[in-house]
């Protein structure tokens, strides 16, 4: 097959999926003018990553253009779409929303719909490529398989990472806290105050929250929304120690001190936890990356020793597709053992 086609195949496909891409956002967007309440409600929703409400259909009228009138349209009848799914299944959240829950909680500044562009279009390019070098479908069915799973990993771990630095710095972002409230500020100004000194990725959401409070929504409401975003254990139990405190009273820099401690205690114990298990995590990923690595190495050195697996005339592919099930199964079961709760 000619590589020159293989190219003008793909760029078809992205710009497909970009003409898509541009007709889900052009649908998604309100049209209309709206007020001044409607967008802070629509802002606090969006940090929240709740399910962000509409405005009403405005009349239509001769001032209206075609594509104003075409997003009317199509917005009336996706409400009507949802309204009636809700009624017959209860209500559920929206698959866009729990996307935008985890592009927010990793810190990646995009929108369902260009993240699902991303990933289609890792697809094809991986896809292409195994049929470029390999001339082999099955290399391009494996790539495209590893092309769909990459983007939710990397997107995985770049949340996890963002959560065990935030959970690090927890406990002296209480301590800032609870010093601010001892110096006389207010909760919503030591808020702030934590908005200006404390490193990424604290800073970046005090600073969010800080901005919700601003706009006029609730600090316990603020609150609620950068614990929908972190997903922290630790920062949920700050969060309900506030909310508490604001009903019953109490000396609210004193218990920030107590939780700093429980903190600092847990993070202390992890420490030491992740210590001990280092060996057994270590060995996971040498016997995991092994077969892979010596798989990839025959095949550069002697790629008839390895033909047989990659043939369809035998058992090759589903015997090497039974390796991969096996080796993904260990590898997850020695991270189950390794993980240890506190």
């Amino acid at each position: 097959m000619n590589v020159l086609v293989l190219v003008l195949d793909g760029i078809g496909a992205l710009a497909l999926g970009a003409a898509v891409a541009y007709g889900l956002i052009a649908w998604r967007s309100p049209s209309g003018t709206d007020t001044l309440d409607d967008r802070v409600r629509r802002f606090a929703e969006a940090g929240a990553g709740l399910a962000v409400s509409v405005p009403p259909d405005e009349a239509f009228g001769n001032s209206l253009s075609l594509q104003d009138r075409l997003r009317q349209l199509l917005a009336r009848f996706r409400r009507q779409v949802e309204s009636g799914s809700q009624a017959a299944g209860g209500v559920q959240r929206p698959r866009e929303v729990l996307v935008a829950e985890k592009l927010a909680r990793a810190d990646v500044k995009l929108r369902p719909t260009e993240w699902y562009l991303i990933r289609i279009g890792t697809v094809v390019v991986l896809a292409l490529i195994g049929l470029g070098l390999y001339r082999s479908l099955i290399f391009a069915a494996i790539l495209a398989v590893i092309g769909f799973i990459i983007p939710p990993i990397v997107l995985r771990i770049r949340a996890s990472r963002r959560l065990n630095r935030f959970n690090d710095q927890l406990g002296d972002t209480l301590i800032l806290l609870s010093n601010a409230l001892k110096a006389g500020y207010s909760f919503p100004q030591a808020m702030a105050s934590i908005a200006r000194s404390a490193p990424p990725p604290t800073s970046e959401e005090f600073a969010r929250a800080t901005r919700e409070v601003q706009l006029g929504v609730t600090t316990d409401m603020a609150l609620s929304h950068m614990v929908n975003r972190i997903h922290s254990e630790d920062l949920d139990l700050v969060v309900t120690a506030v909310q508490i405190q604001r009903v019953v009273g109490g000396n609210l820099a004193e218990i920030f001190d107590n939780i700093a401690f429980t903190i600092r205690e847990r993070i202390r114990i992890k420490g030491e936890i992740k210590t001990l298990t280092a060996q057994a995590r270590t060995s996971s990923y040498i016997i995991t990356g092994l077969p892979i690595g010596l798989g990839l190495l025959l095949e550069a050195i002697n790629p008839t020793y390895i033909a047989p697996l990659l043939s369809f005339k035998g058992p090759g592919p589903f015997i090497l597709i039974g390796c991969l099930i096996s080796i993904a199964f260990a590898f997850y079961i020695m991270q189950r053992i390794a993980n240890i709760e506190v």
